[in-house]
């Protein structure tokens, strides 16, 4: 159903300095709701430095600011350009304010980071407070174990800004896998502005000019490692399992992730090579018709690609990373305990034999759907009608009232 909100406008921000997890969200989110509301345009304020790579719909634009990279200390310095990170981070601020400013948004749409990278749009937030813009925060169903969670919230403060500068936060997940702020002694005032939307049922592109140098000809499972900065032990585990010697009836089509580091990629290039029933690639930007296509998935637990196996309904193995956060490792704990997925975890070591029995088993599964939980992919359409509680002319409201 396609309805009109003239002249809306929703400027999402989405921080993005390694990954693609959080680009591919807000990307969703925009794409869902050009297509439910005509009128409505949507700009996305990014520092990705592979956004340019995606296509938008119609009405869907971006900008991009500086982009920054997380070291292994976890501290952050400048991806491209060669200046003191202070300066990259002033000059994000400017353009995330000016922006704003500018594009006079009516709900501004803050992705996982309530004040920004480094605090950078807690001045756009009291900017657009003012202004009258509705301010939302979209978090994860899981953000990080709690102990962890509540320290990093503490020394950003977060909680200040979530009590005065925030409307509304949405939750992109259900009841059932619990809520990402349970335990951190958050007032009654934020929790009760918490809505759970269901998970983000994602749309699949057509396949008109998907280009794919792969075989798809015959029956295979697909391992994609996301972004891949920190998918190297799932590659590795999957080749062993190959290596290994034993049958396996399916090959795999292995998505290393653009982010991977090169001497990981090559090494693990050099020993597909050898294995005739596996292939690897880099990166596809239309990954989700990979997905569709095959019998099975083996994932690491992102958000975005458990969203994308629940959409498709394929029987999938989650072999999540616990470090630096828990997050895939709770979430694929919670989605096993719903029946959702099935899981290996890599930090109690890579045994090969393991994972070519997991891999044995896994078309044979049960599919997510089975499971049969209420709203599981509601998400889309519960933020369109959030958007259009806060976007319809109050005239209107009366009328369809």
């Amino acid at each position: 159903m396609t309805e009109r909100l003239e002249q809306s406008r929703i400027l999402i921000y989405s921080h993005d300095s390694f990954g693609l997890g959080h680009l591919r969200r807000c990307r969703s989110i925009a794409h869902s709701l050009v297509a439910r509301y005509k009128g409505l345009s949507v700009l996305i304020l990014s520092g990705s430095p592979i956004i340019g790579s995606f296509d938008f719909k119609a009405r869907v634009d971006f900008v991009r600011i500086p982009g920054v990279i997380k070291l292994k200390d976890g501290e952050y310095t400048s991806l491209a350009l060669h200046i003191d990170l202070e300066e990259t981070l002033a000059m994000r601020e400017s353009i995330i304010y000016h922006t704003a400013a500018t594009f006079k948004p009516d709900i501004f749409l803050v992705d996982k980071e309530p004040t920004g990278l480094k605090g950078e749009v807690t001045s756009t937030l009291e900017m657009l407070k003012q202004q009258g813009t509705v301010n939302v925060l979209g978090l994860r169903d899981i953000m990080d174990e709690t102990t962890l969670l509540k320290n990093e919230w503490e020394r950003k403060e977060v909680a200040p800004v979530l009590e005065h500068l925030y409307h509304d936060i949405w939750v992109y997940g259900l009841k059932e896998m619990g809520s990402p702020i349970d335990g951190l002694g958050m007032s009654n005032t934020i929790e009760n502005k918490i809505s759970f939307t269901g998970y983000l049922g994602r749309e699949i592109p057509s396949d008109r000019n998907w280009i794919t140098h792969t075989n798809l000809d015959e029956p295979f499972i697909l391992v994609t490692a996301g972004g891949g900065g920190d998918g190297i032990d799932l590659v590795e585990w999957v080749i062993r399992a190959y290596e290994s010697g034993g049958e396996q009836p399916h090959r795999a089509i292995i998505v290393t992730g653009p982010f991977m580091p090169a001497s990981e990629q090559q090494n693990f290039h050099d020993r597909c090579e050898d294995l005739p029933n596996v292939e690897i690639i880099s990166f596809d930007s239309h990954i989700e018709l990979l997905m569709k296509k095959s019998i099975a998935i083996v994932a690491m637990g992102g958000y975005n690609t458990f969203c994308e196996i629940l959409t498709l309904d394929k029987p999938s193995l989650i072999v999540p990373r616990s470090v630096p956060r828990q997050e895939q490792l709770i979430r694929a704990e919670r989605a096993v305990s719903l029946g959702l997925s099935t899981m290996l975890d890599p930090a109690r070591g890579l045994d090969p034999l393991q994972m070519a029995a997991a891999l044995r088993n896994l078309p044979q599964q049960s599919r997510p759907s089975l499971a049969h939980v209420p709203g599981l992919l509601a998400g889309h359409e519960t933020i369109a009608e959030m958007v259009r509680e806060y976007l319809e002319p109050s005239e209107q409201k009366s009328i369809t009232a």
